[in-house]
């Protein structure tokens, strides 16, 4: 008997608390969304059976020598794991649209509007002294950087800022980056008139291969010598880029833009699924932390809108300011969103190309505000 007593204390089932148990339970709603819904499943899959592994009691897979907190203290300190991301993702980008039309370089700036927008609001609420919703400024610096909807960059600022708040930020980056179809559309019409919408854009002009190449060259340095801080991420990107354009290393950037980034994805998903443990996300700031990303997300998107109806002001040629949704960064489904709103209300309007030009500047452009958010707060 004693030894069925020993058996039984020693048993997960014996140790599992309440907590742990509801966020198994939410673990396993990501991995439903991702399957059924499709809600970014290369990413929900990974995190959700992370945390189900991470709230598994007496495993300690998260902690010690556990394989989870291993994958975490090789990838997210060293942010190693976002970097490989970020280069993966520039062996898959095309620079051309945004090349043919600089102007949707000021469209990818606008949305970025809510990350600092979200700074401020976390700082005013942490000044109101509502309790359990206090924020340092590393803290909110962490929430804010959500805004720019770019899973990788929210983690790289995360691990440098706030460790401790790595999960629900990951979580809830990514869950907005997957809700972009149902998040966008509604500001994207309140803002909008029919005429607007309607609006039909010239065609672009061919981006030639030296233009291509150069790109990722100067945007590096450029970067580089104007915010360091910003050279991480920004010359990874370019770098994947470059890989992809210089049509001599095609085998380099193929395994950047599948083997590699494949691997660093399913690593990156456990790593931060780990971080969902019930006692780092079963409180009032995780609460907050969701509900201020939300509230970024969508100044972001109302900014590139919103930036694109001002430039028509001025402009003889105008932008259909649908595609400024695209500059919060989800690539490239905001720019999906876009061309799916702008078919609603012109079905011979196409504006998938036209908006992924405002898609990779807010690429860049999230990169950019994380090295200010790190060069200021750090």
């Amino acid at each position: 008997m004693e030894k069925l007593l020993n058996l039984w204390h020693g048993t997960g089932i014996y140790h599992l608390e309440p907590g742990q148990a509801l966020m198994m339970a939410v673990c396993m709603l990501l991995i439903y969304l991702a399957i059924k819904k499709g809600f970014e499943p290369l990413l929900l899959i990974p995190i959700g059976f992370g945390g189900i592994l991470a709230n598994i009691p007496v495993a300690n897979m998260a902690v010690g020598g556990g394989i989870l907190h291993l994958f975490y203290e090789v990838g997210l300190p060293t942010s190693v794991f976002p970097l490989l991301i970020f280069m993966g993702v520039g062996a898959m980008t095309d620079f051309g649209p945004m090349l043919a039309n600089p102007k949707t370089l000021l469209l990818g700036a606008a949305a970025q509007i809510g990350i600092f927008g979200t700074l401020l609001g976390a700082l005013a609420i942490t000044a109101m002294g509502i309790p359990g919703m206090e924020f340092t400024m590393r803290e909110a610096g962490s929430i804010a950087i959500i805004g720019g909807a770019d899973g990788p960059t929210s983690i790289f600022v995360t691990s440098k800022l706030a460790p401790h708040l790595l999960g629900p930020i990951a979580v809830a980056a990514y869950s907005y980056m997957a809700l972009v179809p149902l998040i966008q559309p509604p500001i994207m019409r309140w803002l909008t008139t029919k005429e607007e919408r309607c609006i039909v854009m010239e065609q672009l002009r061919h981006v030639s291969q030296a233009e291509k190449i150069i790109f990722p060259l100067v945007l590096t340095v450029l970067i580089g010598l104007l915010l360091p801080d910003a050279a991480p991420l920004v010359g990874m990107f370019a770098f994947g880029n470059l890989l992809r354009e210089a049509g001599v290393v095609e085998r380099l950037a193929d395994t950047s833009r599948n083997a590699l980034i494949n691997i660093v994805t399913i690593c990156l998903g456990l790593t931060v699924g780990s971080k969902l443990s019930a006692e780092a996300f079963l409180n009032l700031k995780t609460l907050g932390i969701l509900a201020l990303g939300m509230v970024a997300f969508s100044a972001g998107t109302a900014g590139g809108v919103l930036m694109a109806k001002f430039m028509n002001l001025f402009s003889k040629h105008k932008i259909n300011p649908l595609i400024g949704s695209a500059g919060v960064s989800a690539v490239p489904m905001a720019a999906r969103v876009s061309n799916k709103v702008g078919l609603e209300s012109n079905p011979q309007n196409f504006l998938l190309m036209h908006a992924m030009g405002p898609n990779v500047a807010g690429v860049i452009g999230s990169a950019v505000a994380a090295g200010i958010l790190l060069n200021f707060i750090s």
